[in-house]
């Protein structure tokens, strides 16, 4: 440490006389402005703010719901954790490094009283931190198709994250003065918690102890179903970083009975913290997520649009307007009765087994019902739009599940043609991302499969002209809609030329 440095920090510790509080935060401010510069945190932050951009500027994103993008926000925060991490652990050492401890002893700060500002000193870093969290967050939540609801617990967990691993730098240095100790468990911490090595996933056990505990399901839930100790888990973080700080400061020499009992008063507090997080998921949640599962009309809201009724559970309720539109869209191209059939739209999901697992949805039974799911926007909406289609033509889900026929031609063209782009749309909506050969195609319950055939007539169709299309659909609707229907004959009907094979049900 330079002559100058050492000066500086003498005026800070001299800055209040007997007031060592204010020693203590002046030298803490004179070590966060040098941990702030220094090139790790200078890396992490620049990092950081470019996945925020990148995050926040993706296009498939319109439709984000609120109780997931508090999580969303985890993630980011690790990096400049490491950082601090390894830049606090440096500062502690700097002194023992340029031979300059000897030094501080002219100094009114005590050995502790020094440790505890280089703990403070990663503050505001982690309030650096905080904006962005923020500002993730809210780009987000004032997005017109946003729903549901954040938790400020989740919300709190990257902040916490960088204080917890600033305390473990500074405690690090207190117990191994050893240059090469913080880089090796860098390294350790971002294979286990960047590189994806550590559990993530789980609602409890040990996944918890982990500072961010993500889900991967695909399938948003409503917020009073997630069933996640968030608030414990906040707890946890916050009394494992204030336990680091303290055994930093104990192992410093200040060993008065304060200290100690601030010890165990932190200790006791992670402890709480990590147990109460670690419990099952509580039995009212279960029961929630089995009546949401199986019975999902009790929990929900439902809204008549136009001709049909739309049922949502309540964070949902705004995006049936949404849901109407494909609806409207799909029915005005379909001839016959099923123009201005009254279907019911219901939004189900399967939650008895939580988040992380992905389970499929059966199709429906009853007659006019159009399942959707959770999550909403990209490829959701041809995969909606080819359920309604599906129930128009067949009747029900049930009976659309067992589509084998020339029938499949006319739900996908009624499906994809009212869209923007219906070619690109067609790719989206197949599972292997194709325009030609046979595929399976999504929807929200079991999937459907195109013939080659039946791809070949269908791209012929959206090649031409809607409204001289639109004409032979609707004058053929009876004909086309009929189980005896072949894709041969549906060409015929709509006029397109082409070899098409025998159908599924001929094979």
């Amino acid at each position: 440490m330079t002559a100058p440095v050492l000066e500086k920090e003498a005026q800070a510790a001299a800055a209040a006389p007997g007031a060592p509080t204010a020693a203590v935060l002046a030298l803490a401010l004179f070590e966060a402005r040098r941990l702030l510069r220094r090139l790790p945190v200078l890396l992490a932050l620049a990092g950081y703010t470019a996945w925020l951009v990148w995050h926040n500027l993706q296009p498939w994103d319109e439709f984000p719901v609120l109780q997931d993008a508090d999580r969303a926000t985890q993630g980011g925060p690790l990096f400049v954790a490491l950082a601090a991490l390894l830049c606090a652990h440096q500062a502690v050492l700097r002194s023992r490094r340029r031979d300059t401890e000897r030094h501080f002893a002219v100094l009114a700060l005590s050995p502790g009283q020094r440790t505890a500002a280089h703990a403070l000193s990663v503050v505001p870093l982690a309030l650096l931190v905080v904006v962005g969290v923020i500002a993730q967050f809210t780009w987000e939540a004032v997005k017109p198709g946003a729903v549901g609801h954040g938790s400020p617990a989740e919300l709190l967990v990257g902040p916490l994250t960088v204080l917890l691993f600033g305390a473990f730098g500074v405690l690090l240095a207190r117990l191994m003065p050893s240059a090469v100790a913080a880089p090796l468990l860098v390294v350790v911490f971002f294979l286990m918690f960047v590189g994806a090595a550590f559990p993530f996933g789980g609602e409890t056990g040990t996944a918890w102890l982990a500072p961010a505990v993500g889900t991967v399901g695909k399938h948003p839930f409503p917020s009073g179903l997630l069933g996640r100790p968030a608030a414990w888990h906040a707890l946890y973080l916050a009394g494992f970083a204030l336990t680091a700080v303290l055994l930093a400061v104990l192992l410093s020499g200040s060993r008065g009975r304060r200290v100690q009992a601030a010890v165990a008063a932190a200790l006791a507090v992670t402890v709480l913290g990590g147990a109460a997080q670690t419990r099952d998921v509580p039995e009212a949640t279960a029961a929630a997520r089995q009546r949401a599962s199986l019975t999902p009309e009790k929990e929900q809201t439902c809204l008549r649009r136009g001709t049909s009724e739309y049922c949502a559970f309540p964070e949902w309720a705004p995006r049936t307007a949404d849901w109407e539109r494909v609806v409207r869209g799909v029915q005005s191209l379909a001839g016959g009765p099923a123009q201005g059939q009254r279907l019911l739209v219901r939004q189900r999901l399967e939650a008895r087994y939580g988040p992380d697992v992905d389970s499929a949805l059966p199709p429906a039974t009853a007659p006019g019902q159009v399942t959707v799911g959770t999550a909403w926007g990209g490829n959701r909406v041809p995969e909606f739009s080819t359920a309604v289609a599906a129930v128009l033509v067949a009747g029900d889900e049930k009976a659309a599940d067992k589509l084998c026929d020339g029938r499949m031609v006319t739900v996908m063209w009624l499906s994809l043609a009212w869209q923007d782009d219906p070619e690109a749309q067609l790719r989206h909506v197949r599972l292997d991302d194709s325009l030609s050969g046979e595929a399976v195609v999504l929807s929200p319950t079991d999937p459907l499969t195109m013939t080659a055939g039946q791809t070949e007539v269908v791209r012929a169709l959206l090649d031409r002209p809607l409204p001289s299309v639109v004409g032979r659909v609707k004058a053929h609707w009876a004909e086309l809609t009929s189980p005896r229907l072949t894709t041969a004959r549906a060409a015929e009907l709509l006029g397109v030329h082409a070899t098409v094979g025998p159908d599924r049900c001929e094979a």
